[in-house]
């Protein structure tokens, strides 16, 4: 059975750091990509950052760069997401996903993920 467990969320002040983590199983986990997605109340998912679990290559939304650093811990089939200076926009429900990618010279990276996990709720307060 595949599953992915996001944890870590919580409220936080402005400024300040949580770190979210992605436990998966029931898959090859080196040869899927993981990202991490959230949806803010009243609007779409949007895509905050992705890696690849077989190289390591990462990506991030422009809302996150410098912000946030995606890490992954292949011994423990884990992702992470350590967000800091977070913003009040960064409030939403936090959703990691197993999938691929690619890149468009049009569209950009675009994503195909396959399995998805139950979000975890960050709330930064202003």
């Amino acid at each position: 059975e595949v599953q992915l467990q996001a944890s870590g969320g919580g409220l936080v002040q402005g400024g300040g750091s949580l770190r979210l983590s992605c436990a998966a199983s029931g898959f090859t986990f080196d040869e899927y990509a993981i990202g991490w997605f959230r949806q803010a109340p009243g609007k779409e998912r949007e895509w905050v950052s992705l890696i690849s679990a077989s190289d390591g290559l990462t990506y991030y939304a422009d809302s996150v760069k410098d912000r946030f650093t995606i890490s992954s811990d292949n011994t423990k089939n884990t992702v992470y997401l350590q967000m800091n200076s977070l913003e009040p926009e960064d409030t939403a429900i936090y959703y990691c996903a197993a999938g691929f990618y690619w890149s468009t010279v049009v569209k950009g990276l675009e994503f195909d993920m396959r399995y998805w996990g139950k979000g975890t709720q960050v709330t930064v307060s202003s």
